[in-house]
C-alpha cells in the first residue's frame, strides 16, 4: 500500500511512480533537477557484482527490464523537460549500460548539453577478464530560455590555491570528479546512494539558497537531505514503499551545512566582466614581463597580475598572449 504524500513548506515527497506522479507538477516550475535513475541491470542481483553484503540494504528495489529501458528514459525525461523551468538545469547520474538511451532521449529532448562528466569513484566491480570499471557518467543539461544558474566561485574564490601552487577553483570545475563513495556499515540504505559531497557540487554551482530542487527517483533520499542540509526546497518521487518507512524520523534529524553555505572570500575579481582601458593593456603588457623575470614563471607572474588589477586568470592571459 503507497504511503501518503509528505509535505512541509520545504519539502514534498510522493511514494508513486515519477511518469505518474508529474501531475502533480507544474509545467517550468522547477530550478533543479538531481536524479539517478536505475540502470536496468537486473539491480536486484547487484550484490554478485560487487561482492558485498546486503544485509542492510532496503528491500523493494524497483527495476527497468532492458527491453523497456529506451521507452522508460523518452517518459520521464520528457517530464523533466516540462517542469523545470527555462534556464534551469539537470543533472543525470547514468552507469554506462544503457547510457545510449538516455543520451537519445535526451537529444530527442529541448535539454541542450552543458557538459558530459565523468564521477571517479574509489572501487569498482570485480572482474577478470576485463578493466576495472570504476566511473559513472554524470550528463548536465539545461533547458533554454534563460541564462541557467552557474555559481562559478561558490566553493572556491578567484585565487585561492592547493599546495602546489593549481587553483582550487580551476580544477573543482574540471570534468572529472574523484568524490570517494561514502561507507555506512550496520545502517539501512538504498542499492546506490550518492555521496553527499557529489550532491553537494552539483547544488551549490547550479542552484541558490530557496530553490527548487527535484529528484525523480530517490531512493533513500540523499538528494533530498542534501538539498535541505543547503536550504533547497525539494519534490521528489519514490515508488518503493520501504524508503517511505522511517523516513519522517530521518527528516527531522537534518541538520543545516552551515560551513558550505558560507560564499568564499574575493569569490569574484572585483573587474570582472568589465572592460580594459588602453591604459591598463598596455601596462598589464609591461608589468607581465617585469614580473615574470622576477618570479621565474608564467603562473606565478599572471597570479600577481589577477591580484593587482582585480581579474581572472584567463583574462590576464588572454591580454599578455595577445599579438
Amino acid at each position: 500500500m503507497p504511503h501518503p504524500p509528505i509535505e512541509t513548506e520545504w519539502y514534498r515527497f510522493y511514494n508513486e511512480d515519477c511518469v505518474e506522479g508529474c501531475k502533480h507538477l507544474d509545467a517550468d516550475s522547477v530550478d533543479l533537477i538531481i536524479t539517478d535513475p536505475p540502470y536496468g541491470i537486473n539491480g536486484d542481483k547487484l550484490h554478485k557484482h560487487y561482492n558485498r553484503d546486503e544485509s542492510f540494504v532496503l528491500d523493494g528495489y524497483v527495476e527497468v527490464p532492458a527491453e523497456d529501458y529506451a521507452e522508460f528514459s523518452r517518459r520521464w525525461i520528457e517530464q523533466a523537460a516540462r517542469i523545470l523551468k527555462p534556464g534551469g538545469s539537470i543533472y543525470i547520474v547514468s552507469g554506462y549500460t544503457n547510457l545510449r538511451h538516455i543520451l537519445n532521449a535526451l537529444a530527442d529532448s529541448p535539454l541542450e548539453e552543458v557538459n558530459h562528466i565523468i564521477w571517479k569513484y574509489n572501487f569498482g566491480v570485480h572482474t577478470r577478464y576485463k578493466y576495472v570499471s570504476s566511473h559513472y557518467h554524470i550528463l548536465f543539461y539545461v533547458k533554454p530560455g534563460a541564462r541557467h544558474t552557474f555559481n562559478t566561485y561558490c566553493r572556491f574564490g578567484a585565487n585561492e590555491q592547493n599546495g602546489s601552487g593549481q587553483k582550487k577553483n580551476y580544477a573543482d570545475r574540471e570534468d572529472v570528479w574523484e568524490i570517494r563513495r561514502e561507507y555506512k556499515p550496520g545502517k539501512a540504505k538504498n542499492k546506490n546512494e550518492l555521496p553527499y559531497e557529489l550532491l553537494k557540487k552539483m547544488l551549490l554551482y547550479s542552484s541558490n539558497e530557496g530553490s527548487g530542487v527535484l529528484d525523480l527517483f530517490m531512493g533513500s533520499f540523499s538528494t533530498a537531505f542534501a538539498a535541505l542540509r543547503l536550504k533547497r526546497r525539494v519534490l521528489g518521487f519514490e515508488i518503493n514503499s520501504k524508503s517511505f518507512e522511517g523516513l519522517q524520523r530521518k527528516l527531522n534529524a537534518v541538520e543545516l551545512d552551515e560551513s558550505s553555505l558560507i560564499a568564499p572570500q574575493n569569490s569574484t575579481p572585483r573587474n570582472q566582466g568589465k572592460a580594459w582601458s588602453p591604459h591598463d593593456l598596455r601596462d598589464v603588457k609591461k608589468k607581465y614581463i617585469q614580473y615574470k623575470k622576477q618570479c621565474g614563471t608564467k603562473r606565478q607572474a599572471i597570479d600577481l597580475l589577477c591580484e593587482e588589477y582585480g581579474r581572472g586568470y584567463f583574462s590576464i592571459l588572454n591580454v599578455i598572449d595577445k599579438k
